[in-house]
């Protein structure tokens, strides 16, 4: 048994009252700005590396456009996917997500797959995964995460231990686990992969009407995955495979593209939901909502320069045009905060006019002034505050986003919903994988968690067991664990479990 804890403390000193749920205006959000906890656990979590990215720090990326195929004006006035055959200029970044810069391309890990819009109304960012969902539906829990992700800061090396031990203590992760130990853990290459906006978010029409939505973009060149010892072998004989493969692809002028597809629920749909609209750890099934078919991304023109181009690129899902807005998703409201802070840590306050990410389409309009790097007329010798009388650029009120209700106390809510952790990814294991998928999943979940000690072996495996019990029965089996001890913890709650294999 461990040692009696101390009391977690802030940065400051002062008691810490509870680290695994962020504080929100009831149980489903969103979250308060009042929460310094979040922000002080954040903010510092977004200056622990210099100078390259705390997360998504090895990537590619390319330019190109995206053609509106379908008429969505009725769900959205973004101006952009105003008519079918518009046309807007993008530049997307791919990404590992966890790996440092100089990691491998073929490594088991998320990918990140970002899209910045060169709109007339603004920059509009879609930042998303290769993935639907993620390991976490609460971005209090997320600079933990990540640093289990990381190096064990004794060793400074990968640590099974750490990695195993935070997952088999948040069952949540459960669904995400089973898609990346899958082989879609391993993609063969950037242009044989989807991309998932994995949150939801608001669409809005010019009548003030809403709907929730979760964007897909589908792959035209087909999903294509690598096993884990194709994987293994990639990593020695080129690390690098996959920025390679964009690169020579666009400049041989095969140029990949994606199918735009979207998931829309109105707020009546959504009310009777059987999933949690923002919860990122789950999907909307297809048979539910059926996605439709709304553009198509094309990439056809490599960066001149990788450090000005794409080492420089920021991102932010709080990058917004008029018809699109944020959902009360928790991971999603924090995001909005931290990747605005991680650029103004890793690039400046100015980050907004490196070439790559200055709004080519519409002119920057406002009051911010000055600061380091800023090589600009900095706003000339117009005014620098608002309201002024001198003639300065006013708010437009048509750029409002509708109004949506709220209610609740405001606290640190546990996640209480209708619905269980286990049963999305029992179904992607009994419905979706077949015989070899689910073989190789079992085998790359052994190979990796069998370096993790056996209590938290146990511990993972009674997860995987409550998933399905044949999933569960062939992990503990593969591991060596003893059945029983493996279906008794199954049978405990997750705070049980974690009492009996501390």
């Amino acid at each position: 048994m461990s040692e009696k804890k101390r009391p977690m403390t802030n940065a400051f000193g002062a008691p810490v009252g509870g680290d695994l749920n962020s504080m929100t205006a009831g149980p489903r959000g969103p979250v308060l700005m009042q929460d310094a906890h979040l922000l002080e656990k954040l903010g510092h979590f977004d200056r622990e590396r210099i100078p390259e990215r705390v997360v998504h720090a090895k990537g590619a990326g390319a330019y190109g456009y995206f053609e509106v195929t379908a008429d969505v004006t009725k769900w959205t006035k973004a101006k952009f996917l105003s008519e079918v055959g518009k046309k807007t200029d993008v530049f997307a970044r791919f990404s590992t997500v966890g790996g440092e810069k100089g990691s491998a391309d073929a490594a088991r890990d998320p990918r990140g797959f970002a899209v910045k819009f060169y709109t007339e109304e603004g920059n509009y960012d879609m930042t998303g995964n290769n993935t639907p969902v993620f390991f976490i539906r609460d971005p209090l829990k997320f600079p933990d995460f990540i640093h289990t992700q990381k190096r064990n800061p004794a060793t400074n090396l990968p640590d099974p231990d750490m990695f195993w031990d935070f997952l088999s203590l948040t069952p949540e992760s459960a669904h995400q686990v089973t898609v990346l130990f899958s082989d879609r853990g391993t993609p063969a290459t950037y242009r044989h992969m989807n991309g998932y906006s994995s949150h939801t978010y608001k669409w809005y029409n010019a009548q003030g009407d809403y709907v929730w939505v979760q964007y897909h973009l589908k792959t035209g060149q087909g999903i294509r995955n690598l096993t884990r010892q194709e994987a293994e072998a990639l990593k020695g004989k080129d690390p690098d495979h996959a920025t390679r493969d964009l690169y020579n692809a666009i400049e041989a002028g095969e140029f990949p593209s994606w199918t735009l597809e979207m998931q829309i629920l109105t707020p009546e749909q959504a009310k009777d939901f059987k999933w949690d609209i923002f919860d990122i750890t789950k999907v909307w099934p297809h048979a539910e909502v059926p996605p439709v078919t709304v553009g198509k991304l094309v990439l056809d023109r490599n960066p001149v320069n990788y450090f000005a181009e794409v080492e420089q690129a920021a991102f932010s899902p709080g990058n917004l045009v008029p018809g699109i807005a944020i959902s009360p998703d928790k991971m999603l409201q924090a995001r909005v905060f931290s990747y605005h802070d991680t650029h103004l840590h890793r690039l400046g306050p100015n980050y907004h006019l490196i070439p790559v990410n200055q709004a080519k389409n519409a002119p920057e309009l406002n009051y911010q002034r000055d600061g380091s790097m800023r090589v600009d007329h900095g706003g000339g010798g117009g005014p620098n505050y608002w309201p002024n009388s001198m003639g300065g650029p006013a708010p437009d009120p048509s750029a409002q986003e509708p109004p949506f209700p709220l209610e609740g106390e405001a606290g640190r809510h546990e996640y209480a919903f209708d619905n269980d952790d286990f049963v999305q990814p029992g179904n992607l294991y009994r419905k979706v994988m077949d015989g070899q998928a689910r073989e190789h999943l079992v085998g790359n979940i052994v190979e990796h968690l069998g370096g993790a000690a056996k209590r938290i072996q146990e511990r993972q495996a009674a997860i995987f067991y409550k998933c399905d019990v044949d999933y569960g029965t062939k992990v503990a089996q593969g591991l060596g664990l003893d059945l029983e001890r493996v279906k008794t913890l199954a049978a405990m709650s997750k705070d049980q479990r974690a009492e009996a294999t501390s």
